[in-house]
């Protein structure tokens, strides 16, 4: 079997931070998003595995994750030629996926468990689709599936009424039945091929379609609470490790794991909490649920529940920092200078909240 992954999304939920960047290349527990869908891929036993890009995000993608090497795989890039759904990507992949069974997964969700056990069953099984599919309270803004018996009987993207509180994760197994239903599909109202309306084809024309409803947590990034969620489950999963230095003024609890190069100056980290290499933090405190990544400075400064970019420096800041995701070559400071007053350069879809 080979695999997809999609990640040539906008990620529009997440801007500023992905008129810049890749929103699959956002470090949640110090580590790109994308690489925890690659990792799971490989741990499945899946060695060739297409990454769909967009022209604007693709050279960013190809230098994180370069030829697939690391993960013991091969990755072949296939570049999106516009945004036309999840379909369209699969649609403009089938010269590298053939005709044999694949699975797609999406670039920016973390699933509990990996698929390794929904791939072993389908690679050798009778079904010609399976969708994992995940129980959630507010099914609102998500495609979902109406079950009878362990078949799915019907699906409906984005529903107005509530129909099912079974949403579709992203995660999708095809055999080749599904080249026909992409090819009959038209454009839905937003303009895009939909992946609901090939699986509802093949679905209506009587093909076998299974549902495996996921018992674990699934983290679907797409805004910056998602993230600050997800980063605080993953970071509860750390092994904790020292590989960078540590003062004698300093004082590390919990599950911490701090980066080759970096810096523990005079300062409290106390975890589950991530420091990547080369960055500092100096008179400072760090708090529970904090990714702060590479080549960053933390100094003078309080900062929790918080995931801050590579390259980016927090300095003299007199109140703690929360709840916070904070990008690449960020500047935060204080103001040397009377009168006292928040001096701002903000990026469009930017939100500051100042208490009084």
């Amino acid at each position: 079997m080979k695999g997809l992954i999609l990640s040539g999304g906008k990620g529009t939920r997440l801007r500023p931070i992905t008129y810049t960047g890749a929103k699959q290349l956002v470090p949640i527990a110090n580590k790109p998003v994308l690489f925890y869908p690659l990792e799971d891929l490989a741990e499945a036993g899946i060695r060739e595995i297409g990454i769909v890009v967009a022209a604007e995000t693709g050279d960013q993608i190809r230098a994180a994750v370069g030829d697939g090497s690391k993960w013991g795989v091969r990755v072949t890039y296939i570049q999106q030629s516009r945004p036309g759904g999840l379909a369209h990507a699969v649609k403009e992949s089938h010269e590298f996926l053939g005709d044999g069974r694949f699975i797609v997964c999406l670039g920016d969700n973390v699933t509990q468990g990996g698929v390794k056990h929904l791939v072993d069953e389908f690679r050798d099984g009778p079904m010609n689709c399976s969708i994992m599919l995940k129980q959630v309270a507010d099914p609102t803004g998500f495609g979902v599936a109406l079950l009878e018996g362990n078949r799915v009987k019907r699906l409906v993207e984005k529903p107005r009424q509530f129909v099912s509180d079974l949403v579709l994760m992203g995660i999708y197994l095809f055999d080749r039945n599904v080249w026909t239903a992409i090819d009959q599909l038209k454009p839905s109202a937003r303009g895009e091929l939909e992946i609901t309306d090939a699986i509802s084809y093949l679905v209506d024309h009587g093909f076998d379609v299974r549902p495996h409803v996921h018992s674990g947590w699934w983290l679907d990034t797409g805004k910056k609470d998602d993230l600050l969620e997800a980063n605080r489950i993953l970071l509860e999963l750390l092994e904790p490790r020292v590989d960078g230095a540590v003062d004698g003024d300093s004082t590390i609890s919990g599950r911490v794991v701090v980066e080759t190069g970096a810096r523990i100056v005079n300062s409290v980290v106390r975890g589950p909490a991530a420091i990547g290499q080369n960055t500092l933090v100096e008179n400072a405190y760090v708090g529970p649920f904090s990714s702060i990544y590479h080549d960053c400075r933390i100094v003078d400064a309080e900062i929790e529940h918080s995931i801050v970019l590579e390259n980016s420096s927090i300095e003299g800041v007199g109140d703690r920092i929360e709840a916070s995701l904070i990008g690449r070559d960020v500047v935060v400071h204080r103001a040397p200078s009377k009168p006292r007053a928040h001096r701002l350069v903000l990026g469009d879809h930017s939100r500051v909240e100042i208490q009084p």
